[in-house]
């Protein structure tokens, strides 16, 4: 029997390793299956500006994946069994089970409401695509009626920064909040935040410090201090969490649902689950965990495929850097910040801004396009075949017989 390899979600993280593991592993004794509930990848570090009103490429999986021997299974995923080694699946014809040697899980995030009322109900959210172009539509329509209207954004992290100053730029006739919890980007360096200050200035944005949203209503915000602040849009942007699957498996998560992995993404509950991305629970090599990013996709990500084909091939194991060098904002087209960070992930005094950031930032999102959307680029002659029953030892380890 070939050795199933089954990969959890065609994200940044799901697609690279699916597509390495392919180039890498021989077909004639593996088999790999990526389940996606979407039939497209999704940019997701581009949706803010597909909420703006830009159009953004959305590759085709199928097409993605012809010709690299992946199959791909367009499914929910509604359950994990890692005893039974099983996954549950529900779609348009009623779902079922997939069986897995190797499981890679990469099912990512999703916007956190963190509890607060009224925003489930009230506020959109750039998380995903379909939320992404809800927000799109609302937007659509209050330009229409030619009266403007009222966009605040909740949260200052980088995907409210981004998110604010995206939709002010290419809608100014938009009136465009942005709520920060703290101090307006608060962990950059000094040079960075004046520079955001002075690109939310230009662009006309409201920016309201120290403000902490405790409900949200259908054209409002309430806030702690007793203010209620006039919205026709409410975008929330205060945070990612991570869904319930893995918790729910018996895999040993962390209080906020993430796989807790070794340093090769190995689940350390159960040795034949990897996680990579958003899902993963791994610790940099700085000691600290790394956080939620599309850099952190990407260097977990290349870590989980070099401990898959390793183990399986019974080759040594390489370890790949797992850093977050910083962050890179986009603040419209035209502008935005490359912030560096130091070993303590504290923001480096010096960052590149203007022109030259947004050209780097630019550059970053098509070489992440280009290679999500080339799988199995540069395939290599001869692939790597298995050693004798990789899967038998890896149910000994979890104390099932083989």
């Amino acid at each position: 029997m070939k050795h199933r390899i089954v990969v959890l979600g065609a994200g940044y993280a799901g697609a690279h390793v699916a597509g390495n593991l392919a180039r890498r592993l021989s077909p004639a004794d593996t088999e790999i299956t990526v389940v996606n509930a979407e039939p497209d990848f999704v940019q997701r570090l581009r949706l803010h500006e597909l909420a703006a009103g830009h159009e953004i490429k959305a590759p085709n999986l199928a097409d993605v994946f012809a010709g690299t021997g992946i199959r791909l299974r367009l499914a929910r995923v509604t359950a994990v069994d890692p005893e039974r080694q099983v996954v549950a699946v529900a779609d348009a014809d009623g779902g079922g089970e997939l069986g897995y040697d190797t499981l890679l899980y990469a099912l990512g995030s999703h916007g956190d409401d963190r509890g607060v009322p009224g925003v489930a109900e009230h506020a959109f959210d750039i998380a995903a695509r379909p939320s992404a172009l809800r927000l799109r539509e609302r937007l659509d329509s209050m330009g229409r009626r030619g009266e403007g209207g009222r966009v605040l954004v909740v949260g200052d992290g980088l995907t409210g920064i981004e998110t604010a100053t995206e939709i002010a730029e290419a809608r100014p006739g938009l009136s465009v909040a942005l709520v920060a919890r703290g101090g307006l980007g608060a962990r950059l360096s000094a040079g960075a935040r004046s520079h955001l200050r002075q690109a939310c200035a230009r662009l006309g944005i409201t920016v309201l410090e120290h403000t902490t949203v405790e409900a949200v209503e259908a054209t409002r915000v309430l806030c702690a201090d007793g203010t209620a602040l006039a919205s026709d849009a409410t975008v929330w942007t205060a945070g990612f969490a991570v869904g319930p699957i893995a918790a729910a498996s018996g895999l040993e998560v962390t209080e906020n649902a993430r796989i807790v992995v070794d340093r090769t993404m190995r689940s350390v509950s159960h040795p034949n689950v990897y996680a990579a991305g958003d899902s993963a629970y791994a610790i940099g090599d700085n000691g600290r965990p790394l956080p939620m990013s599309c850099a952190s996709a990407g260097f977990t990500g290349q870590q989980a495929i070099e401990a898959i084909v390793g183990r399986l091939t019974g080759r040594k194991i390489a370890n790949t850097k797992l850093v977050y060098p910083g962050n890179h904002i986009s603040l419209g087209r035209r502008d935005g910040i490359l912030q560096l960070v130091d070993n303590e992930a504290q923001a480096k005094p010096k960052y590149v801004g203007g022109r030259t950031a947004a050209r780097i930032k630019s550059g970053i999102l098509k070489i992440s396009l280009w290679a999500t959307s080339h799988p199995t680029f540069g395939l290599p002659k001869r692939k790597h075949r298995l050693a004798a029953a990789p899967h038998a030892s890896a149910k000994k380890a979890v104390g099932v017989a083989a």
